[in-house]
């Protein structure tokens, strides 16, 4: 078992003013052993916050968290297998007039090939995702 980390749960560390490694490590206690890891998907998420930064030290702190969070953990790509498989669960969810974000469902999907759970603090996405264990965070 492990843990796909969700961008909501690393933004709000690096909010309270933690970097990558001591954010990890908070995780790493709530993790109990198991696995952590990230999409690329999530790494979209956070280079999409660098630029958005309003400052260039927010910049620079924003790009150092990317950075030493993508020494730190593995880093999962979409494949194939996770492209099919959200193509499904999307179009399923459109059937019944559900919709997620294309973002979430991905790394909804990347958990679910790997067997993983999704560390996040945005409930609500996640939990349309069929199969999917969640951590609220």
């Amino acid at each position: 078992m492990g843990l796909i980390l969700d961008s909501s749960v690393l933004i709000a560390a690096e909010r309270e003013g933690r970097n990558a490694r001591q954010a990890l490590a908070e995780i790493a206690v709530r993790a109990a052993g198991e696995d952590v890891a990230v999409s690329v998907i999530t790494l979209i998420e956070l280079a999409h916050g660098i630029a958005r930064a309003n400052t260039p030290q927010r910049k620079a702190a924003r790009r150092q968290f990317l950075d030493e969070l993508m020494t730190a953990l593995p880093v999962h790509p979409v494949t194939a297998a996770i492209a099919l498989r959200a193509g499904q669960i999307d179009g399923e969810n459109a059937a019944q007039g559900v919709r997620v974000a294309l973002s979430d469902l991905l790394i909804g999907v990347t958990a679910l090939e790997l067997g993983y759970r999704v560390a996040t603090a945005n409930l609500r996405h996640f939990q349309m995702v069929p199969g999917l264990g969640i951590v609220a965070f």
